[in-house]
């Protein structure tokens, strides 16, 4: 591995892997950094399932040679492009097959911190070496940035945790665990705590839950495709103008992009967790925390309702289903130097049509780059127009010296089974989707 490159790519789910292959494509110098689907693998529940459809939830390159529907065909996985879950345990083997075919250059190597070079920038490893590229994608997802409610923070971790610590629930088999929130993150582990023996309760701010709408009869009907279009982001004109017309929402006013990106699409589970959830599991809606203690050991909630009704609520463990929030200075590998150059909206960079941000040569794509592009970016869906475009700019400008071919031995070949070491997953398909 060269030392010095054109394009170097921090991050290795679905943006910086579609990246990659593009990249590759258009024969342009790059390396990339990362595990393949880590936040996938690590901070969602194992048992759920997504809640984009099947046609929105594949990796991108750019013949779609590796689509998930032609995985689960050649593994003889039941797939459709509509209205069949997909299981995460599936999603997560098929992007580590995507990884080992198209992008089998991958370092599983940590960039420990990014700093400016002249002419572009230095990046230091994990490992100890130095990397120099003269072009930096910024793709890590959503891994950094979890949000914990002020009045959550500060308190044992033992006793107080993020939902994307928990991708695996058999510790709190009899335990009385309090999750906090009203999306797809806090009904997911409810749905999940109570299939491993916890005594589960939400309590949520929203006065209601709104749960997804299930996939009606197919084909849809011609007035339900004029009234609600289908889209990778699921149906409606809002969503069809989100995935059809990234670069036209660039040009909105600032306020009126921030307040779409939050407001659309926002925290919801999926139509399949409601059966598991509804009637099963406490749920206190419209109830807010007020205080916070801990006494021997346990969890005091002082909770009230819109009435104005309070009650203490004593627990085991509190999750917080929060979400995330983007704020660039989570990423602690960035230099105050960098830090300071970047020109930020709402703690999210403010990037070109092309994703690139106020420090001239670094990139933010995925998540980072929805206040920008809108809540496309926020979705694996999204991928597709990110891979093309950006891997459009960055090879007007590249060196195009050779790179390694993939051999026709693996591009030809079948999708070969995936250990269990490199996806530690439990199979069970019962639960319901995170943010893609």
């Amino acid at each position: 591995m060269r030392n010095d490159v054109d394009v170097a790519i921090i991050g290795a789910g679905p943006y910086g892997l579609s990246i990659a292959a593009y990249l590759r494509a258009r024969h342009v110098e790059f390396r990339v950094f990362g595990s393949p689907m880590h936040t996938w693998i690590n901070q969602m529940p194992a048992g759920m399932r997504l809640k984009s459809e099947g046609f929105a939830s594949t990796l991108y390159d750019p013949d779609s040679a590796l689509t998930l529907e032609r995985f689960c065909r050649e593994r003889e996985i039941p797939y459709s492009d509509i209205g069949l879950p997909v299981r995460l345990d599936t999603f997560i083997s098929y992007g580590l097959e995507f990884q080992r075919r198209l992008v089998p250059e991958l370092e599983d190597r940590v960039v420990v911190s990014l700093d400016r070079s002249h002419p572009g920038f230095r990046l230091q490893l994990d490992s100890g070496e130095t990397v120099f590229a003269r072009k930096v994608v910024v793709a890590v997802g959503i891994s950094h940035f979890q949000y914990l409610p002020p009045i959550l923070c500060g308190l044992p971790p033992e006793l107080v945790t993020h939902s994307s610590r928990h991708n695996s629930v058999g510790q709190f088999q009899g335990c009385d665990v309090t999750i906090i929130g009203a999306g797809a993150s806090a009904l997911d582990l409810a749905a999940l705590l109570k299939g491993a023996g916890a005594a589960v309760r939400v309590v949520a701010r929203k006065p209601v839950i709104r749960f997804h709408n299930p996939p009606g009869p197919l084909p849809r009907p011609w007035l339900d495709r004029v009234r609600a279009p289908m889209t990778g982001l699921g149906p409606g004109w809002r969503s069809l103008f989100c995935v059809k017309g990234p670069l036209l929402f660039h040009r909105m006013p600032e306020a009126f992009r921030l307040e779409v990106v939050r407001r659309h699409l926002g925290p919801a589970p999926a139509w399949f967790t409601k059966e598991a959830v509804v009637g099963h599991v406490e749920l206190n809606v419209g109830s807010s925390l007020k205080e916070v203690l801990i006494q021997h050991g346990r969890v005091h909630l002082h909770v009230a309702n819109l009435s104005g009704q309070s009650r203490w609520i004593e627990t085991d463990h509190v999750i917080a289903g929060t979400g995330y929030q983007v704020d660039l200075k989570r990423l602690s590998f960035l230099s105050s130097g960098l830090q300071a150059g970047i020109r930020s909206a709402n703690q999210a960079p403010a990037l070109s049509t092309s994703f690139e941000s106020s420090v001239e040569g670094l990139y933010f794509v995925g998540a980072t780059a929805a206040p920008s592009f809108g809540p496309l970016l926020r979705f694996a869906y999204g991928a597709r127009f990110t891979a093309r475009r950006l891997s459009q700019r960055l090879s007007r400008s590249a060196s195009r010296r050779p790179i390694r071919d993939v051999p026709d031995r693996v591009r030809e070949a079948q999708f070969s089974p995936v250990s269990s070491a490199e996806a530690p997953i439990d199979t069970a398909p019962t639960m319901g989707s995170q943010m893609n």
